[in-house]
């Protein structure tokens, strides 16, 4: 509890979140989980994807509503700049992982957030997904996530709570671990 006492509240459902984890250890195959996106072609590199079911819990879910992503590129790769980038959604992903962990780990840490604001930053060079330098990699040389965050604790547990939202974070797994991608045409 804080110095005043007064319950913490960042929105999160901490109780949930713990009986869910201990139903699952019990029924790991409950635990399997599909995520799903569709993506249909526009025009140029123009796309649009969408998120609507998933499985888990052993059956068919959705979600409360059908939810749409426009994907482009920049004007200066000749595009039309309908949507930010494929990229770019990788970054959002990101942020939003860790982020929602931040504040599900203060809350079960009984820590109240004032503010949470991250800033993003991938780095790449270009020249290898253009085909130009065959030994340029085609994705990010590096990752930076700068977190301004004013809670009611000291540095050291918000770098703590930071710490524990990565080591917990999907999408951070997905980014830092080789991942088996297949790729198949019908």
């Amino acid at each position: 509890m804080t110095a005043t006492d007064t319950p913490v509240n960042n929105g999160v459902n901490v109780g949930a979140l713990l009986g869910a984890r201990d139903a699952l250890t019990g029924a790991p195959e409950a635990a399997q989980f599909e995520w799903r996106a569709s993506c249909e072609w526009q025009n140029g590199t123009h796309s649009s994807s969408t998120v609507e079911g998933f499985f888990g819990l052993g059956e068919e879910q959705n979600h409360r509503t059908k939810y749409s992503f426009e994907i482009d590129h920049p004007e200066v790769f000749a595009s039309e700049d309908n949507g930010a980038t494929p990229v770019e959604f990788i970054l959002v992903g990101l942020a939003g992982c860790l982020t929602a962990g931040v504040a599900a780990v203060a809350q079960n840490r009984e820590i109240q957030l004032r503010k949470v604001s991250a800033t993003i930053e991938g780095k790449m060079d270009v020249r290898g997904i253009l085909g130009a330098d065959s030994d340029v990699r085609n994705g990010f040389s590096g990752i930076k996530v700068t977190y301004d965050i004013d809670a009611d604790a000291s540095k050291s547990d918000i770098e703590a709570l930071v710490a524990q939202s990565q080591k917990r974070s999907a999408v951070y797994d997905i980014i830092t671990n080789p991942t088996d991608v297949q790729v198949e045409v019908v």
